[in-house]
């Protein structure tokens, strides 16, 4: 049948396949359902952090410590970027290794729960959930007394002679290994429910042409999961990079604190500190924000674009 029908007087015209479907445009109710949230986010977000941010140009007033006055003093930047420049590295990379070691611990056990565990399965997930029932800071506490220098662990590594200091407290090992645990429910969880939703015949179809079980996972079940694994690589990696908990209970004073034991310090230790620990914590979260920009434009789906 031909696209363009006929009129009466030999003339052509569009059939109502090419006429397009008229557009809805959102009535008044959509926008009222949105206020609620739009407000929150006002008041609770985009308030506090223009606040922030004027507090992070303030000056403090010479002799008298502890007093502000308004000011656009870039100076707090210029600190932020040099004086705590090594808790920034340290931020990034301690954070950067939770990550994948949440991964390699997290992929496992998600594709576990998935496809494997059969009627286990809600007792998995209950398992894996189960530790947000308690205090983050019970749990890292609690962590320090697994990896106390008398503890099974440590011990048993100091018998084997596989601790150089004789000790995992106080080191960069008990932080990463504290925001290991800490985060590994928020990497786990996204990843099972990318996995839980594919189509287990898309992934018998590359036994079925031949594929190993390595070719398989690297080309259909790998890039299924993508979704839920740049989610939880994000649902990680942020909050752990701005994390102060871990390294204050887990490390030592000096040499293995975060930018965020520093923006803690400034703010309710160091009197007159409120201008750099504003400009600490923006620098923290323009530096995030960079960084996640580049993951999304480099590995992100369309889902998440």
């Amino acid at each position: 049948m031909s696209a363009l029908g006929h009129t009466a007087g030999g003339g052509a015209h569009p059939t109502a396949a090419h006429v397009p479907a008229p557009t809805r445009k959102p009535g008044r109710a959509a926008y009222l359902l949105l206020l609620p949230g739009a407000l929150w986010l006002l008041v609770f977000f985009v308030i506090p952090l223009v606040q922030l941010f004027t507090v992070s140009l303030q000056s403090g007033f010479p002799g008298f410590p502890g007093y502000y006055y308004r000011d656009v003093n870039f100076g707090n930047y210029l600190t932020a970027l040099t004086e705590f420049a090594p808790h920034f590295g340290r931020s990034l990379l301690y954070a950067g290794l939770a990550t994948v070691f949440t991964f390699l611990l997290g992929y496992p056990l998600a594709y576990a729960i998935a496809f494997k565990s059969g009627r286990w399965r809600n007792v998995m997930l209950i398992a894996v959930i189960a530790p947000f029932f308690t205090s983050f800071i019970l749990r890292t506490i609690a962590w320090r007394q697994i990896l106390a220098d008398e503890g099974p662990i440590a011990s048993s590594l100091n018998a084997l002679n596989l601790l150089p200091s004789g000790r995992i407290t106080e080191t960069w090992v008990a932080v990463v290994a504290g925001l290991t645990y800490n985060f590994l429910p928020f990497m786990v969880l996204p990843i099972y429910a990318s996995l839980e939703r594919a189509d287990p015949r898309v992934i018998e179809a590359g036994g079925d042409l031949y594929a190993n079980g390595f070719t398989t996972f690297r080309t259909v079940t790998l890039p299924i999961s993508m979704p839920g694994v740049i989610a939880g690589t994000l649902l990680t990696f942020i909050p752990a990079a701005g994390d102060y908990v871990n390294a204050e209970l887990l490390g030592s004073d000096r040499s293995t604190k975060m930018v965020g034991n520093v923006i803690e310090s400034q703010f309710f230790r160091v009197l007159g500190g409120f201008p750099v620990a504003a400009a600490l914590s923006f620098t923290l979260m323009a530096l995030i924000l960079a960084m996640v920009f580049l993951y999304i434009r480099r590995f992100g789906t369309e889902e998440l674009l």
